[in-house]
């Protein structure tokens, strides 16, 4: 099937089977959805519902056991480099710099350092870390290291980053302003997003739209479409149209653990 017109993502039928010799494991069953470009869509369910099985998967980690993923349009038979990836954790590396964490990426790409270095320090600025080029990570705040692992994911200018809870380890003060920075940063790059997470709020306040998963086999049970103008500030979350679209992703994630 050809992929609509401006679609970045595009999952049909998805499923994931883990075998072994006793047993079988059902991860994921009939997943299918798609975002396009420049769309921020989050997706939202139990722990263990297969969130981040599915990040392997459309990022070409680990294979599906059946159906198509496409990115850019294209089926994926591994990892590809229109992906950038954030983790919970920035995975940076103790002894290189900010700015050599940065171009982290573009080494193991194989691309020329050299062409990368302004972009760099662009991206550095653009998050807010401008003057710790040449600090090490042990300087830096948590907040401040998950910013250096987002310039890492966007060096190679990725057409979809893919984010797998990347403030879920961070106090509630932070997480509150690093959400406000995404938003920003987001909206000056407009890059296609996949945002995992656990925070019902936190998927309302940033995404265009929420995508709700069953407790496992993990599934694709509801879609909220989050209409609320951008950009959004803390007193959007005080609204009672946040309020409603908070109201709605609960009651579907209450009505898939009652089903499943």
């Amino acid at each position: 099937m050809k992929a609509p017109r401006g679609e970045v993502i595009g999952l049909e039928g998805v499923s994931l089977i883990y075998r072994s010799k006793s047993a079988e494991l059902h991860a994921l069953d009939n997943i299918s959805l798609a975002a396009t470009d420049g769309e921020f869509v989050a997706l939202l369910g139990p722990s263990g519902c297969g969130k981040s099985t599915l990040l392997k998967l459309i990022s070409g980690l680990i294979p599906q056991s059946g159906g198509v993923i496409r990115v850019n349009g294209r089926p994926i038979s591994g990892p590809t480099p229109s992906i950038g990836i954030v983790f919970q954790s920035p995975l940076l590396m103790a002894w290189r710099t900010v700015l050599e964490n940065v171009l982290l990426q573009i080494e193991i790409r194989d691309l020329r350092v050299a062409d990368y270095r302004e972009p760099a320090r662009d991206l550095i600025r653009l998050v807010g870390l401008d003057g710790f080029e040449d600090a090490h990570p042990h300087q830096l705040s948590g907040g401040m290291q998950q910013r250096v692992g987002l310039c890492r994911a966007l060096i190679h200018d990725p057409d979809l980053l893919i984010m797998d809870e990347p403030f879920g380890a961070l106090d509630a003060m932070t997480r509150e302003l690093m959400n406000a920075e995404l938003q920003r940063i987001w909206i000056e790059r407009r890059k296609t997003v996949l945002f995992i997470t656990h925070s019902i709020a936190e998927a309302v306040y940033l995404a265009d739209r929420v995508l709700v998963m069953s407790p496992r086999p993990g599934r694709i049970v509801g879609e909220i479409v989050v209409d609320l103008p951008r950009p959004r500030t803390v007193a959007t979350t005080e609204m009672p149209e946040f309020v409603r679209f908070t109201r709605e992703v609960r009651q579907c994630l209450n009505t898939a653990s009652v089903i499943e």
